[in-house]
């Protein structure tokens, strides 16, 4: 496996999609959790999302109950929730195991590549258009960070 675009990930709406159709764009991924202290950047997401989606910016949200049983939903309710709570028009995709023996093969790839496990929900990592991952970001990182912001706009 060369890059993150080579890889193949779930849909919340239970579709596999080969995540090179986002092969050209820069992703922001994270793991998501409707039932988290960090849960409102949702909201800071999806408006990180609106403000660069025409330059190149795309972000895959990835449900997991790894982390305190913060996102015990099933896929019709967390899309219903962030839909509802957040308006959340980002891609996001099945629930997954970002950590232990399960965690699934896109964050295996992204905790290898960057040698950075996931430390709780709303870790987040950034790869570039040619899909090469860049970056990490953890929870307390907000979406309107300046660093983070600043990374972004470089890739953009």
């Amino acid at each position: 496996m060369s890059n993150f675009y080579d890889l193949s990930a779930q849909t919340i709406d239970g579709q596999m999609v080969p995540l090179s159709q986002y092969k050209g764009k820069v992703a922001l991924v994270v793991n998501v959790a409707s039932q988290c202290g960090f849960t409102p950047q949702y909201k800071g997401l999806e408006e990180l999302y609106r403000q660069y989606r025409d330059r190149g910016l795309v972000i895959l949200g990835f449900p997991s109950n790894d982390f305190g049983a913060q996102e015990p939903g099933t896929a019709e309710q967390i899309k219903q929730f962030c839909t509802s709570r957040y308006d959340v028009d980002f891609d996001l995709f099945a629930k997954i195991k970002v950590k232990g023996t399960e965690k699934a093969e896109v964050y295996r790839y992204l905790t290898e590549t960057l040698k950075q496990e996931v430390q709780w929900n709303f870790n987040k990592f950034l790869v570039d258009r040619e899909g090469n991952v860049t970056k990490y970001y953890p929870s307390t990182v907000a979406p309107n960070n300046s660093k983070l912001i600043q990374d972004l706009e470089a890739m953009l």
